[in-house]
């Protein structure tokens, strides 16, 4: 997976791409279509959105589908592994942790 965004006209495969936005957190993030939530997140920057419950930091790790070190909230529904669900406009992500005392 590549955290960057190619931009259609410096494409030297000349993709169409069709733009998409998803918020985490609150805040509007843009992708494409055929992106998955994990890459449109580390092309924005984020390459952690979930907190184990020791405290550590997580996001991709394996990048997929096995390890679970992905998951977030997505559309209401918790524990959704990012590195394995496509991006779809609208979407809304939140950022999850397990330490104790946090709702999230």
């Amino acid at each position: 997976m590549s955290p960057n965004i190619i931009r259609p006209d410096t494409d030297p495969v000349g993709r169409r791409d069709r733009p998409l936005t998803v918020t985490v957190d609150g805040t509007p993030i843009p992708g494409v279509h055929g992106q998955t939530l994990a890459t449109v997140l580390l092309a924005d920057g984020r390459s952690q959105w979930r907190t184990a419950p020791t405290g550590g930091q997580r996001g991709v790790f394996c990048g997929i589908g096995v390890c679970f070190d992905c998951v977030a909230t997505v559309n209401g529904v918790p524990d959704v592994r990012l590195c394995r669900r496509q991006a779809r406009d609208g979407d809304t992500v939140t950022t999850q942790t397990r330490l104790a005392g946090d709702a999230r």
